[in-house]
């Protein structure tokens, strides 16, 4: 009896198609992390003592600041960008409250690209003061490096502090009033009153888009590589493809997911004691101060500068070449590379759609704590590196390859080549461990407002649940699932690290063939397909405007 009763939970899980459907999926999201610490211990080659007394240290230095640097100018620019637009009523506000996430469709590759066109000694900018000043060469004056530490962080900062500013407006707007007027009736002033009340209650939300910005960054390889900017993702690419050396890439690569898992650790141990609860004075309307003069003035320019810096300069620029290379750039290689991204990301976001429905069901249907480790540990993946991926990726696969290739040639004499590791699958296998947790978390957050008692009417009239979810669920969460699958779309347009090392030979995407020319210093040739890349990636922005533009209105 005690046998029986102590197997049943365990037998009722493994005869749950949804839990096990789960745990196949952490599964495949987890292979790629085995894979890299497996190879890291036990390497062909073991160079991690050559590392470690040579270029790791330096390495990591970089590393480290650059995320300082990048953490630290986005936290300035979002969090100050989303209370001013949020709490403040100047010039321009209405406007500058949306175009403030126009950066985000910008690759930070990209950006580096055409700022350093602009910039460099031989740009449009240092050209025009040697003209106007009568200087003959770089020593008759001073000029800031553009492919410096300095330049990479700015560029960067530029595109990724709409994640901080995302989670922060939408923080101020969700707060509580009743806290802001105490304060103010305590006699505090607006700053006075942001510093101590609404910066320390929004603080959680701020905490998340900041680990976002730093795991992004940890992410960047265009432009650290064309900055020459040796972190640890360069590193990575350099003992891989330079070297040959996979199980040092592997070691580096497992490096860097310590990093991320220290980043999630610290980001959630910085917010383990703070709860939030949602006041019933939440809804009322935003006591919005009117800023006049010279302060007026400067909240215009303190929003209105990452715009221009971030979004409307690159786009003119690129917008400007494309127009003049238009006959240069438009061949039938570039159709095809275009048709490569587009594939490549739509069957991406079908799929990743379909799982994430899959385990977001699974945890509505089963709210034990295994299928929820489970769901989450499936979201892991967007917190990996797209290099640390590809690593991960490539191991397993082309072990898999040559195991099946010999024991075919062995005994049936036929070769079957490579099936997964340098294929398209490859690539589409790494798109969607790593944006899973984008159509997960969208699909989970639909679902949790449709009421449960839809799942008991639909039972009751007899259907089961795969039912329950084709006819019920999805026709009402299907606005959620589109958003999800656009934003998963975009960011497998935007993708390149991984894409670099997977795709196949004599295979690109736009993402590789703007990397390839801007390396040649072709960015006018390159300007067609940068500006495609960014125009897709506009049109999650819109969305992710409306959402959060909502959010007071449905406290209210």
């Amino acid at each position: 009896m005690y046998t029986q009763t102590q197997s049943a939970p365990l037998s009722r899980f493994f005869r749950n198609p949804w839990f096990l459907s789960s745990a196949f999926i952490a599964f495949m999201v987890g292979l790629p992390i085995i894979a890299v610490f497996y190879l890291a211990f036990y390497p062909e080659e073991n160079i991690w003592p050559h590392l470690l007394d040579t270029v790791l240290p330096g390495y990591i230095f970089n590393t480290l600041i650059l995320m300082t640097g990048v953490g630290s100018l986005s936290l300035f620019m979002g969090v100050g960008a989303a209370w001013l637009v949020t709490m403040c009523k100047f010039p321009g506000r209405k406007i500058l409250e949306w175009a403030l996430l126009l950066p985000f469709a910008v690759p930070a590759y990209v950006i580096a690209y055409v700022y350093t066109d602009l910039l460099e000694y031989a740009g449009v900018v240092q050209g025009t003061l040697r003209d106007l000043f009568g200087w003959g060469s770089y020593q008759d004056y001073w000029f800031p490096e553009i492919r410096s530490m300095g330049g990479a962080i700015t560029m960067m900062a530029l595109v990724l502090y709409p994640y901080v500013y995302l989670m922060s407006r939408a923080a101020f707007l969700e707060q509580s009033m009743s806290l802001f007027s105490v304060s103010r009736n305590l006699g505090h002033t607006p700053l006075q009153s942001f510093l101590r009340v609404s910066l320390p209650v929004a603080r959680p939300a701020i905490a998340v888009g900041l680990s976002l910005v730093l795991m992004e960054t940890l992410n960047d390889f265009g432009t650290v590589d064309f900055f020459a900017v040796k972190t640890l993702t360069a590193g990575l690419y350099d003992t891989w493809l330079n070297m040959g050396n996979l199980g040092g890439a592997a070691q580096i690569a497992s490096l860097m997911l310590i990093f991320v898992v220290t980043l999630i650790y610290m980001e959630r141990f910085s917010r383990r004691k703070q709860k939030q609860f949602e006041s019933k004075n939440q809804g009322q309307s935003l006591e919005q101060f009117q800023l006049i003069g010279v302060k007026a003035v400067a909240a215009t320019l303190f929003c209105l500068l990452p715009v221009v810096a971030g979004f409307l300069i690159p786009v003119s620029v690129l917008g400007y070449y494309a127009y003049l290379y238009f006959d240069v750039s438009w061949t039938s290689k570039f159709v095809s590379y275009a048709l490569n991204s587009f594939t490549l990301s739509v069957i991406a976001a079908v799929i990743t759609i379909i799982i994430g429905v899959t385990l977001a069901y699974s945890k509505r249907l089963n709210s034990e704590g295994a299928t929820n480790i489970l769901v989450r540990f499936s979201g892991l993946g967007y917190a990996m590196p797209g290099a640390v991926l590809a690593v991960g990726i490539i191991v397993p696969f082309a072990a898999f390859d040559n195991a099946l290739d010999d024991f075919l040639r062995q005994y049936f004499g036929v070769s079957t080549g490579l099936l997964l590791s340098g294929t398209t699958f490859a690539i589409i296998f790494a798109y969607t461990v790593r944006f899973l947790a984008v159509s997960a978390g969208a699909v989970e957050s639909s679902l949790t407002k449709v009421t449960p008692s839809m799942d008991m009417a639909s039972r009751s009239l007899g259907r089961n649940n795969l039912s329950t979810l084709l006819r019920v669920h999805l026709p009402i969460i299907r606005g959620g699932i589109l958003t999800a699958a656009l934003v998963v779309f975009v960011d497998c347009m935007k993708e390149l690290p991984a894409t670099l090392i997977l795709r196949p030979f004599n295979f690109e995407t736009l993402a590789t063939h703007v990397y390839q020319l801007a390396s040649d210093e072709l960015l006018e040739q390159s300007a067609l397909a940068s500006l495609i890349i960014v125009l897709v990636g506009i049109m999650p922005v819109i969305f992710l405007n409306k959402s959060i533009s909502s959010t007071r209105a449905r406290s209210k």
